[in-house]
């Protein structure tokens, strides 16, 4: 029987080990489960990861394919390759901003740093990014304003050691089910406990000690009402503030009422002290999508990191943890050169320029001078001078908000997409190049801890099929020969990556293949081959120096003080002053409820994996039902009850300023008055969000936007309810 093979489930960010068997005959794998000796989970994992390994849903591409005569039709890889190549090189005689490149978190570390050593040091484009901004750069942003530098600074290890898990505008129950089980065991100590804000009363409230339900958008306000609690009651943790930070006073100077504040997040001032209180205790401050995508992501992730800075949680157990989706969402961040070069050197230094020029043999020129306006603006500038779109590994026709004219736009483009299943953006495609997926590659990956372990082939690559390393080496070599100076292979790849990284805060030059072989994984920073850093920017104790105050203890022992160093010019962390943004669409008589996504459990990403053929379940509260049932002709007596071939009657419309959707309604007590829930999964949900983003991070506003309901009858539709039908 064939060995086992050790991998990394490539399903979310967690970064669980797995071990794989292909099936004895043909192609495929037969075995999916957790690693029992993979440091990260120790053999823990998800039903969902093992079952999208395993056997995924969704169609599989599995030859080359070009457009002709409107059709995509199948044909030779040379003939595809050059197809591709020549659609690039006509786009590239234009400058080399007329190409446009998105990558993904869902590949490997080694393709990330070669799609973007390709977009940026061979086409030279400023037009770069990866889906990965979508859910992300918010918190990256925050990072960056707060540490100097991206990436939480807990670690797993901390989870067990915290008192209090809050959890903020994230579902880890459902998106992050082997991290959860850690934070629900630590929080079922004595003395621990887990608190919950969300305006949903999603499966992470189920099991939580306390939720704190705000409105839609009321983040920011939240997170400044409980600071200002902080501070009028007397627990900031002055000698950290005074000791590691810089810009408390500023701040203080800035902030609202706490009672005016906390009305403006529909949350009551008693709610507001219990997260007051509750972060005296060594706290986790966990968030995910929530928070960052919105107009004010980067100002709320900032309001968090100060919740930490003021009260003294940036220790061994404590912290501002932000929760990552896709599975290597920060080896895009680290490897791939789309907001930062490689190692998270800064774009725009001549130093770091010269080095990575350097590195790839290309001249400091050909660089472009800024990493590009994010995936929105760059779908946008394909009416305004991008010719030609390579999108690897992502589906923006369904995933980049208002993706109507995302489609609309990218139809209008030179369109190379290279993915391993079928999707909305294939469909607009002139060249589709079928590429690897889990257990079909090698390389490395990269959780949201800062953990890089390796991920193995168990089966062959299908005929008809190559790696995304592959293929991007092969691109490379027709539209700019040399870049490369052989075919692209993993461990070459990621030894040249690491090497780039060196000295940089995200340090990877003492990471191999060979040390990942003899750990099974290592956390960044790793400037050394025995070296890995757990917690960063503290410290430990030093002893005080002779002759100071308090430099000794009752015993007369030596004391121990804390020390903390941040990668800032002052060393020191920095509070943030973002304020809040009016949300771009709120609601009105035309659109009287606010529309936010959110993941299912069962399901994936845009839902390639996972996709059922029918339309999307809106969750509603029993008070919007009803409403919803009247304007069907149905007893609201009856509706919850409504079942098997009754089903069809709660079928009806969600209308945005963009869009409709059928769908199918539930009444859900979880949901409050007035939203309605849709899942990020389904491939027309995007057609109804608007394509407004922070103004720094250029992540987009997903979670709110105004809509109504309406019957999918073909008569006139008047909404189903006004906000006074329904509110509480």
């Amino acid at each position: 029987m064939t060995d086992l093979v050790p991998t990394t489930c490539m399903r979310c960010a967690v970064g669980c080990g797995h071990v794989q068997r292909p099936v004895e005959q043909g192609y495929g794998l037969d075995v999916v489960r957790g690693d029992a000796a993979h440091p990260v989970n120790n053999g823990l994992a998800c039903q969902r990861g093992i079952s999208e390994t395993a056997d995924p849903d969704g169609e599989w591409l599995t030859r080359p394919l070009v457009r002709r005569d409107g059709e995509l039709v199948a044909t030779t890889w040379e003939t595809a390759l050059e197809r591709a190549a020549e659609g690039l090189d006509t786009a590239l005689e234009n400058g080399p901003d007329s190409v446009a490149v998105l990558g993904s978190g869902q590949q490997t570390n080694e393709a990330a740093y070669a799609l973007g050593k390709l977009a940026r040091g061979g086409f030279g484009t400023r037009y770069y990014d990866a889906n990965t901004t979508l859910c992300m750069a918010s918190a990256v942003t925050a990072y960056y304003d707060a540490f100097g530098s991206d990436a939480p600074p807990p670690t797993y290890d901390d989870v067990p050691e915290a008192e209090t898990h809050l959890v903020w505008g994230a579902n880890p129950a459902a998106a992050h089910p082997v991290l959860f089980r850690w934070i629900n065991h630590s929080s079922d100590d004595e003395n621990s406990e887990l608190i919950v804000v969300d305006p949903i009363e999603s499966e992470t409230v189920e099991v939580a000690d306390h939720h704190v339900p705000l409105e839609p958008g009321g983040d920011l306000a939240l997170a400044r009402a409980v600071l200002a609690r902080v501070i009028e009651t007397d627990r900031v943790d002055e000698s950290f503030v005074a000791e590691a930070t810089d810009g408390f006073d500023d701040l203080r100077a800035r902030l609202p009422d706490a009672a005016a504040a906390a009305e403006r997040a529909g949350v009551s001032m008693a709610d507001v002290d219990r997260l007051a209180a509750a972060l005296e205790s060594p706290t986790l401050v966990y968030w995910g999508m929530g928070i960052n995508q919105s107009v004010n992501g980067t100002a709320g992730a900032g309001a968090l990191v100060d919740l930490c800075l003021a009260t003294g949680n940036l220790r061994p157990g404590s912290g501002p943890f932000s929760l990552t989706g896709q599975a290597n969402s920060m080896g895009t961040r680290v490897c791939s050169s789309k907001g930062t070069w490689p190692g998270h050197r800064p774009f725009d230094d001549p130093i770091h320029r010269a080095a990575v020029a350097e590195t790839w043999g290309v001249s400091v020129s050909r660089l472009p001078d800024e990493p590009g306006p994010g995936p929105v603006g760059i779908v946008e500038a394909v009416d305004d001078g991008i010719e030609a779109v390579y999108a690897v590994a992502t589906n923006p026709v369904a995933g980049m908000p208002d993706a109507t004219r995302v489609a609309d736009r990218l139809e209008d483009a030179f369109l190379v997409v290279q993915d391993a299943f079928d999707s909305e953006t294939v469909e607009f495609a002139d060249v589709v190049l079928p590429a690897a997926t889990w257990g079909e590659s090698e390389g490395t990956t990269t959780n949201m801890e800062r953990t890089v372990s390796r991920v193995r082939a168990a089966t062959e690559t299908p005929t008809g099929v190559k790696t995304d390393l592959e293929l991007i080496g092969e691109l490379a070599d027709r539209v700019t020969p040399g870049l490369f100076e052989d075919s692209p292979e993993p461990e070459a790849t990621f030894d040249e990556l690491a090497a780039l990284t060196a000295g940089t805060p995200a340090d990877l030059s003492g990471i191999s293949y060979g040390r990942l072989e003899a750990e099974g994984a290592v956390r960044w920073p790793a400037p050394k081959p025995d070296v890995s850093v757990d917690y960063r920017y503290y410290e430990g104790g030093g002893a005080r120096a002779e002759g100071t105050d308090d430099d000794t203890g009752d015993d007369g022992d030596s004391t121990h003080v804390e020390s903390w160093s941040f990668p800032t010019p002052s060393g020191r962390a920095r509070f943030s002053t973002g304020q809040a943004r009016p949300l771009p669409e709120p609601v009105d008589e035309s659109y009287p409820l606010t529309l936010t996504t959110a993941r299912r459990p069962d399901a994936y990403n845009t839902g390639v994996r996972t996709r059922a053929d029918e339309p999307p379940v809106a969750r509603v509260s029993p008070a919007t039902a009803v409403a919803l049932a009247g304007e069907l002709g149905v007893d609201s007596s009856t509706f919850d009850a409504l079942s098997g071939d009754d089903r069809g009657d709660r079928y009806g419309r969600v209308v945005s300023r963009r869009a409709a959707l059928t769908v199918r309604v539930e009444s859900d007590e979880s949901i409050p008055d007035g939203v309605v829930w849709l899942p990020i999964h389904h491939p027309d949900v995007n057609d109804l969000t608007l394509p407004d983003v922070d103004p720094r991070s250029k992540e987009p506003n997903f979670k709110q936007c105004a809509v109504r309901l309406e019957a999918p009858a073909e008569r006139e539709h008047s909404p189903i309810a006004d906000a006074s039908a329904y509110s509480s």
